[in-house]
């Protein structure tokens, strides 16, 4: 059983890392909000390097973490997993509702949200680093 990921999934940005069509990495740094079946939702324009990168191929990875300035302090999410678009819909107006809640200030962003695209972070495996446990301390998981 995983261990409570609240404190990872509370930060504003995670770094999304994709491989583009001519083999080279990209990794941006994306809002996102969580849902309880840890699923990560973002928003971004369907041009952009990274959607291009999932819509040739689905497969990514995440990192989340909290800033730190010492190395006993290094803590945060690594993730593989599949990104797919949410088409509109109940599934949308649930992210949405969880992005507004995690970030007060799209609210009056609403036209300018809705010219993106909603995308889902799917993960398929975890690893939780936590050095304030010890150096270099790891615990991983699969997800069905």
């Amino acid at each position: 059983m995983p261990p409570d990921l609240s404190a990872y999934l509370s930060v504003s940005t995670m770094t999304l890392a994709t491989v583009g069509a001519d083999g080279y990495p990209h990794a941006a740094p994306v809002y996102f909000v969580a849902d309880g079946d840890l699923q990560l939702y973002f928003f971004s324009i369907e041009g952009s390097q990274h959607a291009r990168d999932t819509a040739a191929s689905p497969e990514a990875a995440v990192a989340l973490y909290p800033d730190c300035f010492g190395w006993q302090e290094i803590r945060g999410l690594q993730m593989h997993g599949r990104v797919r678009k949410v088409e509109p819909g109940p599934a949308w107006q649930r992210a949405w509702e969880l992005y507004r809640v995690k970030f007060p200030f799209v609210a009056g962003m609403e036209a300018e949200v809705k010219r993106n695209t909603l995308y889902v972070f799917i993960p398929r495996w975890v690893r939780l680093v936590d050095n304030r446990q010890g150096f270099g301390f790891k615990q991983e998981w699969t997800l069905p």
